[in-house]
């Protein structure tokens, strides 16, 4: 193994290992640290963690220990994924792992870039964009579990970090790799181990990506990474990918803008069932009842629970955010199982917690990466009877599920 990824949550892990395998490297998103040794062919191995919004302290370990597993496999250089949106809190959890790896790996130097051009995300003078809209406009401050307030990278990364953080402007990136390999010099020299760079375009990120050859830890998006199979000469073919027939079900527990227009869109012409969260937590609705009306549907049934922000903020201030967060997920994985069970072969999921759950609770060990569904969305086959597709709340176009359903099922 060449390159050693650890992922924060299982929607980005598998936006990364999507990128990864299209640049030519054979790619394999382990669910959690695996219990044996990778494949020989395998040249990227993605851990996919459920990370972001835990204990931070936690948040340590777990990546730590994915690094050792990585570091048996003959990793030569650390990949830290995390969200394009930069999900975090004051308190981490992307500082307190960035500084925990790189003081494993006595890494300076390390790029901080959450840029992925083809989702709309850019880093211009420090600071996220959303398209044309500043990251704490986007919607993304509503968020439920990292409402993202401010930003610029490096004010909301401060109090994460034990150190101080520097910044590559875009002009520099803009002349190319030498020019920003010798801005972190200039930066590291500064005393400033942790540096954002801007990227506004795939170029930059090509060029962040080739700028990044040697250097012990990387973190970032999965944009970052169009540069890194270069590095290692890696071309490989993308592995064959054989669809899936069968049921389908897609759970959706996201409240992004971008999936509440996707539940839209599909309710308009699928079935599809909302879920309160009081409900769920008064016991008003069950599983069974979920599973049960799922599979007496026609098409693609959608079960979701993207309410809008004010919903959730209420629902969070009267039953308390852990509680409600753990009833839905708990709900979703549940769903999911029963589905399964019953004879459910396509799985589709929004929303980064939703997916981790429910990947959790499928118990599915391995995904092998299959072809693009929307920028940052891969198919994935789970088992030789299940494929799944694992979508982050801000990515995938207003008709995702059914693009999704049928790339899945190979009637596309």
């Amino acid at each position: 193994m060449k390159l050693g990824c650890i992922g924060d949550d299982f929607t980005g892990s598998s936006d990364l290992a999507n990128t990864l395998a299209k640049g030519g490297m054979r790619v394999v998103q382990y669910t959690g640290i695996p219990a044996q040794d990778a494949a020989v062919d395998v040249e990227a191995g993605v851990v996919a963690l459920k990370s972001r919004s835990i204990d931070p302290a936690e948040a340590v370990r777990l990546s730590l220990e994915a690094l050792d597993w990585l570091l048996s496999q003959g990793c030569e250089q650390i990949f830290f994924k995390y969200c394009s949106t930069f999900d975090s809190t004051a308190e981490g959890n992307i500082g307190p792992v960035a500084d925990a790896l790189a003081d494993a790996l006595n890494a300076s130097k390390v790029i901080v870039c959450p840029a992925f051009p083809g989702t709309g995300r850019s880093v211009y003078q420090g600071h996220l964009f959303v398209k044309d809209t500043l990251l704490n406009e986007s919607g993304m401050q509503n968020h439920p579990l990292t409402p993202m307030t401010d930003a610029d990278l490096r004010r909301w990364l401060a109090p994460q970090t034990a150190g101080t953080v520097g910044h590559v402007a875009a002009q520099t990136v803009f002349a190319g790799h030498d020019a920003i390999a010798e801005a972190l010099e200039a930066e590291d020299a500064k005393g400033h181990r942790l540096i954002v760079v801007d990227a506004i375009r795939d170029e930059d990120l090509t060029e962040i990506g080739r700028a990044a050859k040697g250097l012990p830890l990387i973190t970032g998006g999965s944009g970052v990474a169009l540069g890194l199979p270069a590095n290692f000469g890696c071309k490989a073919a993308p592995a064959p990918w054989t669809p899936q027939p069968g049921r389908a079900v897609a759970l959706s527990g996201s409240c992004s803008v971008a999936t509440r227009a996707q539940v839209e869109a599909h309710r308009v012409h699928s079935p599809a069932r909302e879920v309160l969260a009081a409900d769920v937590l008064e016991g008003r609705i069950t599983a069974e009842g979920l599973t049960d009306w799922a599979l007496s549907q026609d098409g693609l049934p959608l079960i979701y629970t993207s309410a809008d922000p004010e919903t959730v903020k209420a629902v969070q201030a009267e039953y308390g955010r852990e509680r409600a967060s753990e009833a839905l997920e708990g709900l979703f994985a549940e769903v999911a199982r029963q589905c399964v069970a019953k004879g459910v072969t396509r799985v589709i999921t929004a929303g980064g917690e939703t997916s981790g759950a429910i990947v959790e609770g499928l118990s599915l060990d391995t995904l092998e990466i299959g072809p693009e569904i929307d920028p940052g969305v891969p198919a994935l086959r789970a088992g030789e009877a299940l494929v799944v597709a694992l979508k982050s709340g801000n990515f995938g176009a207003t008709d995702f599920f059914a693009k999704a359903n049928a790339l899945l099922a190979g009637t596309a």
